[in-house]
């Protein structure tokens, strides 16, 4: 069988090679980091409506990211959002969470989004369907 032939498992898109079970459960882990996080959000006793609603929808892109874990080839491009996301969330919070008084938790969670960025981007850009 040549390297882009189906080998006939469920999921694999014929004339393309399977995706790495370590990119799966790196999109695994993106889902559970992003639902956990935002369940904390929305069940926290001290959070506003608004603080509410961000952490259904951190939740709801781990739903996304589920699906991407999956079905990696198929969902992929739905990770243009998630590192656009992610990246706009630590370049308008970080420098306050890192700041003088910043809180620690708000940058501890930052950096575990800014290597979901990473992770999301360096899939994107090597395993392209030519």
């Amino acid at each position: 069988m040549s390297p882009h032939e189906s080998d006939g498992r469920v999921g694999a898109k014929l004339g393309s090679e399977p995706v790495s079970w370590l990119w799966r459960g790196f999109f695994w882990l993106a889902a559970a980091y992003n639902i956990v996080i935002g369940a904390l959000g929305i069940v926290s006793p001290v959070a506003s409506e608004d603080a509410r609603i961000v952490g259904l929808l951190v939740a709801c892109f781990g739903i996304i990211y589920m699906l991407v874990a999956i079905n990696p080839r198929r969902y992929a491009a739905t990770l243009w959002a998630g590192l656009i996301g992610k990246v706009g969330v630590v370049a308008l919070l970080g420098p306050a969470a890192v700041g003088e008084g910043g809180d620690r938790m708000i940058a501890a969670i930052l950096a575990g989004d800014a290597l979901f960025a990473i992770g999301f981007l360096v899939f994107l850009l090597t395993n392209r369907e030519d």
